[in-house]
């Protein structure tokens, strides 16, 4: 397995606040599979992992649509929940117009984050569909951010089902949204405070099959570049069964000129809908 290279991006926000990313992804088709129907996107302002569903052909079609659609609006230049969506349901009539590799069950998870600059105050966006997740790494401390979109996560909601119950759960990997061949449902969406030092892992559930909250965390902690966390989370999981495809990506924070009022992992996290970051916002 060869090195994972690092990019890094610098925007300068105001008088004396820089805020500088240094990012790193990868994918992997693992252990048990004969092809991988994982995708993502790791390019300044999107931060995104895709994973397909849906036959051998269908996944790939699923999550390759999305990504490739997801490139188009970064290549925009405009980063925003409407173009997002857009561009997901180009995604959904792009894995509908393959009917011999796609059926009712074809479909991708999708989640990330994207960095919003559009009312001149920076902050992350994360967005969800499925059961990919984004972490916070934050203070030492690991957080999850995106709540899973799946029935096993509905059951642990309802406190029917406990989270060590789930694990073993026959019903572990059916989700309940996907950017598929029907009607899309829109992405969840969190604002996040840009914080010095925050660090964030978009991955599918290839790498959390393999690795718990506590093992991404110590990855974490014991590699402050994200290539290196990332080639040391994707060599642990190959290792503990590599029994899914797994992809994953790291985005490392710096701020500079810039206190924040945070002091906790969980602050200045809030839910918000796509009007916060529509185009006409960002005009």
């Amino acid at each position: 397995m060869s090195e994972t290279t690092t990019h890094t991006h610098s925007v300068a926000v105001a008088d004396e606040d820089e805020i500088t990313l240094t990012w790193a992804g990868a994918t992997d088709t693992g252990r048990r599979r004969d092809n991988n129907q994982d995708a993502f996107l790791a390019e300044f302002p999107l931060f995104v992992v895709a994973d397909g569903m849906g036959g051998h052909a269908g996944g790939e079609i699923a999550s390759q649509s999305t990504i490739a659609r997801l490139q188009d609006v970064v290549d925009s230049g405009s980063v925003t929940t409407d173009a997002i969506e857009r561009a997901l349901k180009d995604a959904v009539d792009d894995i509908a117009a393959h009917p011999d590799t796609t059926d009712e069950g074809t479909g991708t998870t999708l989640t990330g984050v994207f960095f919003d600059l559009a009312d001149g105050d920076p902050r992350w966006v994360s967005l969800n569909i499925g059961d990919s997740r984004v972490y916070l790494f934050r203070d030492q401390r690991l957080v999850q951010v995106t709540t899973d979109h799946s029935v096993v996560q509905e059951l642990i909601s309802s406190g029917r089902l406990s989270p060590e119950e789930a694990e073993g759960h026959p019903y572990s990997n059916v989700i309940t949204r996907a950017v598929g061949a029907s009607e899309l449902t829109p992405p969840d969406y969190l604002g996040i405070e840009v914080i010095d030092g925050d660090r964030f892992v978009v991955c599918s559930d290839g790498l959390t099959k393999e690795l718990t909250d506590y093992g991404i965390q110590h990855f974490l902690r014991e590699n402050e570049d994200p290539g290196a966390a990332v080639d040391a989370m994707l060599a642990a999981a190959l290792e503990n069964g590599g029994r899914d495809n797994v992809t994953l990506i790291v985005v490392k924070v710096a701020r500079t000129g810039h206190d924040p009022e945070a002091e906790t992992a969980t602050s200045k996290i809030d839910t918000i809908d796509s009007s916060s970051t529509s185009d006409e916002a960002a005009e």
